[in-house]
């Protein structure tokens, strides 16, 4: 079979699918935040979305609302990029608990809090591009985190224009967090090539 032309040919077996990935990939994550905060982290199911930029520009608190984003390319078998976006909620709770700071704004994140940051987004993301890779048997190389603070509508612009011949479909993982009495949402937005969501799809064991 030819296989999935753009994005808005994803069906409901397509998503349930890519959910599996999404509730691997958050119990790795979790699992990797509870380690760096040497606290227990408990999650929520993930919600797995197909959605166009504007959809998930709004649920990240609407085009001026400001968040962190970290966008990572992925080579080899698999080719796009992953962004992973998070509110300051989950920023000033990881960064205090990681550095011992008091922090509750954008404003007062500084070179090392960033650096933290950085890391700790590489990390979630490589156990979403792992779960990827073990579950395919793909090989999935990426990039050096590229991060930045800015608002969720100017973030979103990447995806919408690097893959705006493509679809103005996303991929969106939204993940609760439980720690101790606080919770935090943090969100995955998986934008591979058409071809790569073909492979993936396939390496999955879903016959398009």
């Amino acid at each position: 079979m030819s296989g999935i032309k753009n994005f808005d040919q994803i069906n409901d077996v397509h998503i349930d699918v890519l959910r599996e990935i999404g509730n691997i990939g958050a119990g790795n994550a979790a699992t990797s935040l509870a380690q760096m905060l040497s606290k227990k982290v408990d999650m929520a199911v993930p919600e797995v979305k197909l959605l166009d930029i504007n959809e998930a520009i709004e649920l990240m608190g609407g085009p001026e609302n400001i968040v962190l984003g970290i966008l990572i390319r992925m080579s080899v078998d698999m080719e796009g990029i992953v962004m992973f976006l998070l509110k300051r909620d989950f920023v000033c709770l990881v960064v205090n608990s990681l550095l011992g700071t008091n922090i509750d704004r954008f404003e007062d994140i500084g070179e090392m809090e960033l650096s933290a940051l950085s890391e700790i987004g590489n990390i979630m993301i490589a156990s979403y591009i792992n779960s990827i890779a073990g579950l395919t048997g793909m090989t999935i190389d990426i990039s050096v985190p590229a991060l930045t603070i800015d608002m969720s509508g100017a973030i979103l612009t990447v995806p919408a224009i690097e893959y705006a011949n493509v679809s103005d479909k996303i991929v969106f993982i939204e993940e609760k967090f439980f720690t101790d009495k606080e919770s935090v949402n943090s969100h995955i937005l998986l934008v591979p090539s058409v071809e790569s969501l073909n492979k993936l799809l396939r390496g999955l064991g879903i016959e398009i």
